[in-house]
């Protein structure tokens, strides 16, 4: 597995990022611009990465303010795991986004640039949506 991880402080209770990242509707705010076609429920969303692939994500497990997991809800082009993360730091919630991919050689390198860029992207739009 190849890990991408980003990480960021953010100054709001743990209940209110956690009751945030816990609803997939709001993830669709936290998406670069080459995602399309989002369709979300609470549980699962599926899109299109512009000019790549399209992929359907569900919820696996919820651990009231302290995770989130998120799998593949149909079968994507490589396994996949995207995990949120969050603790509680005197005055400000940590969050730790980590993508973890099963990537060949080749994706490796197709890939790796793109799925790091994915992790920041994400938790510097969850810090922007929450201050």
């Amino acid at each position: 597995m190849t890990t991408f991880t980003s990480s960021i402080g953010i100054n709001k209770p743990i209940q209110a990022v956690y009751n945030f990242l816990a609803d997939f509707n709001n993830h669709q705010k936290l998406m670069p611009e080459n995602i399309q076609e989002w369709v979300s429920t609470t549980d699962e969303a599926s899109f299109s990465i512009q000019n790549m692939a399209k992929l359907s994500l569900k919820i696996d497990s919820r651990t009231p303010d302290q995770e989130i997991i998120i799998i593949p809800a149909a079968k994507p082009p490589f396994d996949l795991e995207l995990k949120w993360s969050i603790s509680n730091n005197n005055d400000h919630t940590e969050v730790l986004f980590t993508i973890e991919a099963e990537l060949s050689m080749m994706m490796k390198m197709l890939a790796s640039g793109p799925l790091q860029k994915l992790a920041d992207h994400e938790t510097q739009s969850l810090s922007e949506i929450l201050s």
